[in-house]
Order: structure tokens, then sequence, then C-alpha cells
């Protein structure tokens, strides 16, 4: 099973997208692919898959050190629409307390790629 939740292993889901053998072909695609890099933390790919015009938001550094400092455990999907997703990733934290990251994502095709614009956090 791949860490995105779906029944296909690993190599055969999300490792397609992360090293460019694929492209997403939905919103739901991407997002799952996206945290899959934060399991096997893939900045660059986390990083390639922001909008160009929110990429600045965000550092390869801390992308890595928050991947890296968290157990990530499963995701859920709540919502999945054409341009948004609605999902809680589930992991333990470096002190090991459960954690539930809600998030309300936008998505957006740019050049005939999908890309995450942003994401409100609960």
């Amino acid at each position: 099973m791949c860490y995105c939740g779906t029944d296909y292993s690993f190599e055969e889901c999300c490792n397609l997208l992360l090293t460019e053998k694929k492209e997403a072909s939905s919103a739901e695609e991407l997002m799952r692919s996206r945290y899959s890099a934060y399991v096997v933390t893939n900045a660059n790919y986390l990083i390639n898959t922001t909008h160009p015009k929110y990429r600045h938001l965000y550092s390869k550094k801390s992308i890595l050190q928050w991947s890296k400092e968290n157990t990530w455990q499963n995701l859920e999907i709540l919502l999945a629409q054409e341009k948004r997703v609605v999902f809680k990733a589930y992991y333990l934290d470096s002190s090991g307390k459960e954690v539930a990251h809600y998030e309300d994502s936008n998505f957006e095709i740019l050049g005939g790629k999908w890309y995450y614009l942003t994401g409100v956090y609960e």
C-alpha cells in the first residue's frame, strides 16, 4: 500500500510522480503525492509542485526539517474536487504526540501541470 493510502505500492503510485516518470492527472493525485513526498523527505518535489507564484514562501531546509522530525502515519481525504482537496494528515510529532493536520487546499493547472496553490490549516 502506498503512503498516500491507495492500494498500489509506493513504486507503482506516488514514486512515479516523485521521480518525474509521470505527471499528476488531478489535484487529488498531486496532493497524495505531496503527502508521500513528506514521508520520504523529498523537499525538491514539494518545492517544484508548489505554484511558482508561491514558491518563495517555502524553504527546502524547513520542509526537510519538518518532514524528518515527524513520523507520518496516514492520509485521509475528506473532499476531492477539481481544484480543491480537503484532507487530514496524521503524524507523530518529535515528542511522540499524535497530530491530525487538517488542510483545505487549492490547486491550479499551469502549462498543463498541476500545482499546489494555498491551503487553510486548522
